[in-house]
């Protein structure tokens, strides 16, 4: 259920049993094929999924803005950057005292120190909170890619086929995450993979991403057994 679209009252009657789940995506460049709301979408899905397998979750609107620094050099990317970010979750976390806990469930690989941070300052407060993000999950082709390639595409084939131009789908930088890590800190994407693409969408098929949203779901509700 969502929690925008119920009224206070609802809200009152039901808020000390229920876990309130955060969708924390960004609005950033993945490539010339997927849109930006990609990691907002893929995280608004896992929530609902987590909520159509427990009857206490209520999901929140998802915060659309991270820290993408990153990607800055492309259009259409609105950063609020790492501070901003983790401000922004630890006064969300601090007015959702109604609920029994806050769940942030964070597809973005930028926002992991400020989700972090978040947490660690709001669970000093004695808040039930906690952080979540999906898995490495391997694709048929192997090891999963970083960025706009396979496995973020073959995701929103199965959430939105309509949103993915398949046409304009195209190898960008294919290194290993670990081997870029310093030139990405140091110089942003776009001087490592001109497209914006880290990996290579090539393959990809809803299929593929119906498994690993299953994948993930799964590891969510894992994660989130017995809790609150």
């Amino acid at each position: 259920m969502e929690l925008d679209r119920l009224a206070w009252t609802d809200v009152a009657a039901r808020a000390a049993t229920s876990l309130l789940a955060v969708p924390v995506g960004s609005t950033e460049q993945h490539g010339p094929h997927l849109p930006l709301s990609t990691d907002t979408d893929i995280a608004a899905a896992l929530c609902r999924r987590l909520a159509a397998a427990r009857g206490d979750v209520l999901v929140a609107p998802a915060v659309a803005y991270g820290s993408s620094g990153e990607h800055a050099a492309f259009p259409g990317t609105l950063s609020i950057g790492a501070a901003a970010t983790e401000h922004l979750l630890v006064e969300l976390g601090r007015s959702a005292d109604a609920f029994a806990g806050v769940l942030f469930v964070s597809t973005h690989g930028g926002n992991a120190a400020p989700v972090r941070d978040a947490v660690r300052r709001l669970v000093s407060e004695s808040r039930p909170v906690r952080a979540w993000s999906p898995p490495a999950v391997p694709t048929r082709a192997g090891p999963p890619d970083a960025h706009a390639g396979r496995t973020e595409t073959s995701v929103l084939l199965s959430l939105d086929a309509a949103l993915v131009r398949a046409g304009a789908a195209e190898a960008g930088c294919t290194e290993p995450l670990g081997d870029l890590l310093a030139g990405l800190q140091a110089v942003g994407v776009r001087p490592l993979s001109p497209n914006g693409v880290l990996g290579d969408p090539a393959g990809a098929s809803a299929e593929e991403g119906e498994e690993l949203l299953s994948a993930w779901a799964a590891a969510l509700a894992e994660h989130t057994a017995g809790w609150p």
